[in-house]
């Protein structure tokens, strides 16, 4: 290995680990543009309208690299740097790896949360609840696909289907959450056995 293959690629780590996150938080950020008071194509103007926002300030930066081609300078060197430091390796951070490991999850704080996230509301759909979690600092840069997976270790019911809005994806009932769990009813079919 050579002397510079170590650097580049704690770079090039750095640089997919950033893209990541960028990707994620733009993507929270247009997800919390839609509308739960509007129906149909009405709810999802706020979504289309903050994607067009950053499609015209990718547009107007490409405009001013072209202009002043000075300022790609600026913008490599502070991506290289951003890059140099999201690349470091978890030996020399400790802290971060704590970060990164999922966090042991508590199903009636999961269930707290969701009907938290749900509000009035007869459902919720997870994308909005991915959305409320990194909107507190939380769950940085997953996926609904992480969440689904959480909420299927913790037998939480979820599903494809639930329309919220007139929108189907997948979410969580408000009547799913508040019936007896799969796990419970097997415990209290047992208990009952052994009593009699």
């Amino acid at each position: 290995m050579s002397r510079l293959a170590r650097p580049a690629a704690r770079i090039a780590a750095g640089s997919s680990a950033l893209a990541r996150r960028l990707g994620a938080r733009a993507a929270a950020w247009c997800a919390r543009g839609r509308r739960d008071d509007l129906t149909g194509w009405r709810a999802a103007l706020g979504v289309l309208l903050r994607i067009v926002l950053l499609i015209f300030g990718a547009y107007l930066l490409a405009r001013l690299v072209r202009a002043l081609p000075a300022v790609m300078w600026l913008l490599s060197t502070g991506w290289t740097v951003a890059a140099w430091r999201a690349g470091r390796p978890a030996a020399d951070e400790p802290a971060e790896t704590s970060v990164e490991t999922p966090p042991t999850l508590d199903r009636d704080a999961v269930q707290t949360l969701l009907l938290e996230a749900m509000g009035d509301a007869p459902a919720v759909h997870l994308r909005t609840v991915l959305a409320h979690l990194q909107e507190r600092g939380q769950w940085e840069g997953r996926k609904v696909a992480d969440l689904r997976a959480a909420l299927a270790r913790l037998d939480i019911p979820h599903a494809r289907g639930v329309k919220v809005a007139g929108v189907p994806t997948w979410g969580v009932r408000r009547r799913d959450l508040q019936a007896p769990s799969p796990t419970e009813g097997q415990e209290t079919s047992t208990a009952a056995s052994t009593a009699a």
